[in-house]
């Protein structure tokens, strides 16, 4: 469950949704059918709920883009050699000619079971916090196993509630409590499950690409420590609850056609 005031708080801002066709794990995973939609059609449906003043997929695929238009929504061809998903919205923000102070929220198209309230509180977030390039989520880890799970990302903040740093260690580390004990999480602990879901300004989208990639960034493999690295305020929402799940393997992709199922939707 998300807080209360989400629904309180709007902002002007524009939905992109980054869509490579290629993927490992699941191969043309933006296409794959879910309730008789391809799934990134259905994050797109779901995120103009949100509020959002228009919703636009970025893709590398002449495939997806034709599977957007059937479906009445917007698409932009980016290229296929992008390094990372915020590199793609670089470029998509600037063909779709997003002013500088306007706000982007990047929502993943593997994750059409996101809460729209979400998406709309990131943009107000980031609003709310002129002095932010970046607004983003978390909430509060209690399963040891997920505290101590390198594929679940952690940030660590400050007082204001800006990043401190993010990492897939345990961060921060309990000395005196792991030293005897690691069967559960000490009381009080400040350990943070990151959400992959971020808004930013498109002046801080523009700079993207021409910021050097940090050490730190390359052995954690997590992007958003670039923009740490060069001095960018990321601001963090604490949220309550689990994020929704996302689609990487057949076995997620069963998992949410389940899920849709059961509430009747699929």
């Amino acid at each position: 469950m998300l807080p209360a005031r989400i629904a309180a708080s709007t902002a002007a801002f524009t939905v992109l949704i980054p869509a490579r066709y290629a993927s490992t794990r699941l191969p043309g995973k933006p296409l794959a059918d879910i309730a008789g939609k391809p799934m990134v059609v259905r994050v797109a449906e779901r995120a103009r709920t949100s509020g959002a003043e228009r919703v636009v997929i970025a893709t590398d695929d002449a495939r997806v883009a034709a599977a957007a238009a059937a479906h009445r929504i917007d698409a932009v061809m980016t290229r296929a050699d992008h390094a990372t998903g915020t590199d793609r919205l670089a470029e998509a923000a600037a063909l779709l000619g997003i002013a500088d102070d306007a706000i982007v929220v990047n929502v993943q198209g593997d994750e059409p079971l996101l809460d729209p309230a979400l998406i709309r509180r990131m943009a107000a977030l980031l609003a709310e916090q002129p002095t932010a390039a970046i607004a983003t989520a978390c909430h509060p880890i209690h399963d040891i196993a997920e505290a101590f799970n390198h594929n679940v990302v952690k940030v660590v903040l400050d007082a204001q509630g800006f990043a401190l740093y993010f990492s897939r260690a345990t961060i921060p580390w309990a000395r005196d409590a792991f030293a005897t004990l690691r069967t559960r999480l000490p009381r009080g602990l400040p350990l943070f499950r990151h959400y992959g879901l971020y808004a930013y300004r498109a002046s801080f989208l523009r700079a993207y690409p021409g910021l050097a990639v940090s050490p730190i960034e390359g052995f954690e493999a997590l992007e958003q420590l670039r923009a740490l690295w060069h001095g960018y305020r990321i601001a963090v929402e604490v949220t309550h609850g689990t994020p929704a799940p996302g689609i990487d393997t057949p076995e997620d992709l069963a998992r949410v056609r389940a899920l849709l199922a059961a509430d009747g939707t699929g």
